[in-house]
């Protein structure tokens, strides 16, 4: 049963094909997620039951020669975040606009979970590191409410880590800014 997912975030892509490798041996996971990332980094994302994705998260961070810039582990994962990560996450009605920006993927991805279950909002789009610097950022929607107490629950999980770059939410966007995120 798949409710968790585990990733390892790695400062160097050699390390980063051998974490994926030692994860992927270590315990019955599925790899939702390896690929080099901007800045020269690579991420390996792996889904499971909770005890198969922390073995797995433990024997790729022990053999990833110092290279772990962040790992993560989110147990029963809300189900808003696969679509947000692959962008095709979509509000019947957008509403306020809320942004959560991080230095690093992970922390991200844990914010953006937190931020999911923390308030009635739908998480748009996780963008992760692509033409970003090896940053990531967090779109949601919702009413001026929940999307400011989803934007302070994800933005506490990403701060807790030193790796908070900014937070906003836009109470009543413009629709031009939404051709940047839908």
């Amino acid at each position: 049963m798949m409710n968790s997912i585990g990733l390892i975030e790695l400062g160097s892509i050699a390390a980063g094909f051998n974490t994926a490798d030692a994860m992927l041996k270590a315990a019955n996971v599925q790899i939702l997620l390896s690929r080099s990332i901007c800045s020269g980094k690579y991420i390996v994302m792996v889904g499971g039951d909770v005890a198969a994705v922390q073995a797995s998260v433990d024997s790729g961070a022990a053999v990833s020669n110092g290279s772990v810039v962040d790992t993560f582990l989110i147990p029963n994962v809300h189900p808003d975040v696969f679509p947000a990560i692959s962008g095709t996450g979509k509000a019947e009605m957008l509403g306020s606009l809320g942004i959560i920006e991080s230095f690093s993927v992970a922390s991200l991805i844990e914010g953006a979970d937190a931020a999911a279950k923390a308030a009635n909002v739908t998480l748009l789009e996780i963008r992760l590191a692509m033409a970003l610097g090896g940053k990531a950022f967090l779109t949601m929607t919702g009413d001026v409410a929940a999307v400011e107490a989803a934007v302070e629950a994800g933005a506490h999980v990403v701060a807790q880590k030193g790796l908070l770059v900014n937070k906003v939410v836009i109470p009543s966007p413009r629709p031009e800014l939404l051709t940047e995120i839908v």
